[in-house]
């Protein structure tokens, strides 16, 4: 965006302020659902500012204004921000302030800040109007100006809801609910109220084209003993759905009557909701009656059933010889001379992954990253920046999609010509710490954040590191990030559990030069069972090999060794028979044993 229209945005948010008394705003990257990836309808952050990340929040003052970054977007938020009105916070260093610290340091005893108390949750507003209060400010919670400023703001998504048939998901929606509406009673509620889109979605077996690479509905949820109303927009809702939700005993309204049903359910109600994952204003409406609790869906939807696992293992099979042929075809363009951009990989994995049965869509714009871009975590490449691949330095790919029958997620880092010595000491440090973790044994009980060191002892011991996470949760023909489990260093407290999958993503990013990350999707599984209990171990999912051309065996172990040729075993055994004769010895190739 030109920095001239990003000013003169930021601009008529101070003027709105001006005019309401407002001395500071925060505009979080987020909707009131408080989900991650939102639809164009709710990008207030991105068209304010310019700044794309899918993360990060946006604070103006009457004279300054700052985007809160985490380290996945550091380099790009100073590249898009650069010229404008808006200065980086670069947050996670040890001197970048909190929102509430920057904003209690900064602003006059009497302040107002401002927020909108539907895409703040609860947790999140009484935070920062406690840190508020103590140095005299105050917190107002009705502040939304956008569709003043914003005139040619998107619509909500159109797009129709159907349903996720059974034979995929492997649980009927009645099943599902009375499973959630258990664990609802056992907080003491009797009903509950959702926000959440994949929660909702996963709930109901419906999907849609809601958010962008996310097949999720626009909705809110209420559940009680009896069934659940749904509060959608009714365009969207086909006799068929329609006809299934009754079944469900699931009442269908209009999206904009959420406020309206809350205020009006009775005042002995019980309602559980997740004080993270609720917006302020929503549980304001509901006061009294709101129990504040932990999300009753969360552990259920992150636990995948037989059916689900199963569908997760055939939908690797294809990503991978989808992979096979999108990986050929790069090498044949760079043998060939064919100019080649990231946007062109880009394409080309799309191109095979579309091709193949049960593709819905992509699970997140493919990340493909030449030589310095690929020490941009989260890069998107544009035409202004799209680099031409050339035969001197790594390529990063991460990519996935989003089939009927699972979720994908995988990242490789490919050497394009000859690797130097010092890019194959990186790679292989960074794969020791892949395979640290993906060989774990660990008891029943273990979070993530008890395995991140395994991925980072080897970077740490020679003052290296990588700053996001090593691991996330991925959903079952959802979200590609989903909670409640992560592998990183700030704790979810939330354990491992067999049928869990995870991605195994240890990375290290050379500014201005390269970036590694090597990615599989890892299922969590029973191992054995001593007198100290139960433990458990990882299966990979993802099969694809990785570049073999990267690896410095004399950093390595035997049995580091070891496990790269069966993991590449293992690709082999289950890509080689869906393959032609030229894929399959492409893969062949691809696949020799490592060896000192």
């Amino acid at each position: 965006m030109n920095p001239k229209e990003t000013d003169a945005r930021i601009q008529a948010l101070r003027d709105a302020m001006q005019s309401q008394g407002i001395d500071a705003v925060i505009i979080p990257q987020t909707d009131p659902h408080l989900g991650e990836y939102l639809a164009d309808h709710w990008q207030v952050r991105r068209w304010l500012s310019g700044f794309t990340g899918s993360a990060g929040d946006l604070v103006v003052t009457r004279d300054r204004a700052f985007v809160w970054a985490d380290s996945r977007y550091w380099l790009q938020a100073a590249s898009q921000l650069a010229d404008t009105c808006i200065e980086v916070m670069e947050d996670g260093k040890p001197e970048v302030p909190s929102i509430a610290g920057w904003l209690c340091s900064n602003l006059p005893a009497g302040s107002t800040v401002g927020i909108d108390g539907m895409v703040f949750s609860v947790n999140v507003a009484e935070d920062l109007e406690n840190s508020l209060k103590k140095c005299g400010c105050t917190l107002r919670v009705d502040f939304n100006p956008i569709d003043l400023i914003w005139l040619d703001r998107p619509a909500l998504p159109k797009d129709k809801v159907f349903i996720h048939e059974e034979k995929y998901s492997g649980e009927a929606a009645a099943d599902k609910m009375q499973r959630v509406m258990e664990r609802v009673e056992a907080q003491g509620a009797t009903s509950a109220f959702i926000s959440d889109l994949a929660e909702i979605a996963w709930t109901l077996n419906l999907r849609s084209s809601d958010v962008e690479c996310n097949p999720v509905v626009t909705s809110f949820l209420y559940l009680h003993s009896g069934g659940g109303d749904i509060f959608v927009d009714i365009d969207k809702i086909s006799p068929e759905v329609e006809s299934y939700l009754s079944g469900c005993n699931v009442s269908v309204h209009s999206y904009s009557e959420v406020k309206t049903f809350l205020a009006a359910l009775p005042a002995e109600s019980k309602v559980l909701v997740s004080a993270s994952q609720t917006g302020a204003t929503l549980a304001s409406i509901l006061g009294e009656r709101a129990m504040k609790g932990s999300s009753p869906i969360a552990m259920l939807k992150a636990v995948k059933n037989e059916v689900q696992l199963g569908g997760v293992r055939d939908a690797m099979v294809r990503d991978g010889a989808a992979l096979v042929h999108s990986f050929m075809e790069i090498e044949r363009r760079m043998a060939d001379g064919t100019p080649t951009t990231e946007i062109d990989v880009a394409d080309i994995l799309l191109k095979y992954r579309s091709a193949g049965p049960l593709f819905f869509d992509l699970s997140f714009d493919t990340i493909a990253g030449f030589g310095p871009h690929g020490a941009i975590v989260h890069y998107s490449a544009k035409p202004e920046t799209n680099a031409t691949l050339s035969p001197d330095n790594l390529l990063l790919v991460d990519s996935g999609a989003n089939y009927l029958d699972g979720t994908t997620d995988i990242t490789r880092t490919i050497s394009l010509g000859n690797p130097t010595n010092a890019q194959r000491h990186d790679f292989t440090l960074v794969m020791k710490g892949h395979i640290a973790v993906a060989t774990a044994i660990y008891p029943e009980g273990t979070r993530g954040a008890q395995l991140d060191v395994l991925a980072r002892i080897n970077l740490w011991k020679e003052g290296l590191s990588y700053l996001h996470g090593t691991g996330h949760g991925v959903g079952h023909f959802l979200n590609v990030h989903e909670g409640p489990q992560s592998i990183r260093l700030n704790d979810t407290m939330a354990p491992l559990t067999p049928g869990m999958i995870t991605s195994n993503e240890p990375g290290l990013y050379r500014e201005g030069q390269y970036g590694i990350r090597c990615e599989n999707l890892v299922l969590t599984t029973e191992a054995f069972t001593t007198e100290f209990g139960r433990f458990y171990r990882f299966e990979t999912l993802t099969l694809f090999p990785f570049d073999l051309s990267l690896f410095d065996v004399n950093l390595m172990t035997d049995a580091e060794i070891d496990w790269v040729n069966a993991y590449h075993a293992t690709v082999c055994q289950r890509l080689l028979p869906v393959l032609d004769a030229e894929a399959q010895a492409w893969l062949i190739k691809k696949t020799q044993k490592l060896t000192r």
